[in-house]
């Protein structure tokens, strides 16, 4: 997780078992959110309810009341941003990663080799995580960590329908930081994150 994420620890349970509802598909995108239902359905008071359907909302899981169905152009636009600054933070993380990340690193690519389903979506939000917090920069980081629900989504979507040569790439992206090459770490980030969005589009277009 990014480096400014502990504050979630302090959200109300409900906030986790929303978002959770929404990400492994059991609220599908669309469905209208009703507050007295979910109070209901989770046993908790209207209000920390609220409060969680508010966080959802900056996040952008949930979108005038309605869970997020994201359209061609919101999936082109999140990674347009993505590749701006994750591969700025790849560039970063070339120059500036130590050691000890860069084992970490490793370890991620290893875990997504051979680890289960639920390994292989930590190692991968942990991958980028360590990339992103290279950057130093908060108001990155920051950007970053209000869209780690909605990214959650898609990376969620790579991993289950296994994209092609997603580990590769985080191979190839690992031995260039590791090698210090700056503009070749954030040439492969950024062609990594265009693989992606290929492949959600691929997916979006098929279910239409």
């Amino acid at each position: 997780m990014l480096r400014n994420q502990g504050s979630r620890s302090s959200h109300h349970p409900s906030y986790e078992m929303i978002r959770d509802k929404i990400l492994n598909g059991e609220l599908e995108g669309g469905t209208k959110i009703v507050e007295e239902k979910l109070a209901s359905e989770l046993g908790f008071s209207r209000t920390p309810i609220r409060d969680s359907i508010r966080r959802l909302e900056y996040e952008g899981l949930i979108v005038r009341k309605k869970v997020v169905s994201p359209t061609e152009k919101d999936l082109r636009n999140l990674f347009e941003v993505r590749m701006l600054l994750e591969g700025s933070a790849s560039k970063a993380a070339a120059t500036f990663l130590s050691d000890n990340e860069l084992e970490e690193l490793k370890e991620c690519v290893d875990t997504g080799r051979n680890g289960s389903f639920e390994e292989i979506m930590s190692a991968n939000e942990r991958f980028h995580a360590i990339i992103v917090n290279a950057s130093n920069n908060d108001v990155m980081i920051n950007i970053i960590d209000r869209m780690q629900s909605i990214i959650y989504l898609f990376r969620h979507t790579v991993v289950f329908y296994n994209r092609p040569f997603l580990i590769d790439e985080h191979e190839d992206i690992y031995n260039a930081i590791k090698e210090r090459n700056a503009e070749k770490a954030q040439a492969l980030m950024q062609e990594h994150l265009q693989k992606d969005l290929e492949f959600c589009l691929h997916l979006l277009q098929r279910r239409q």
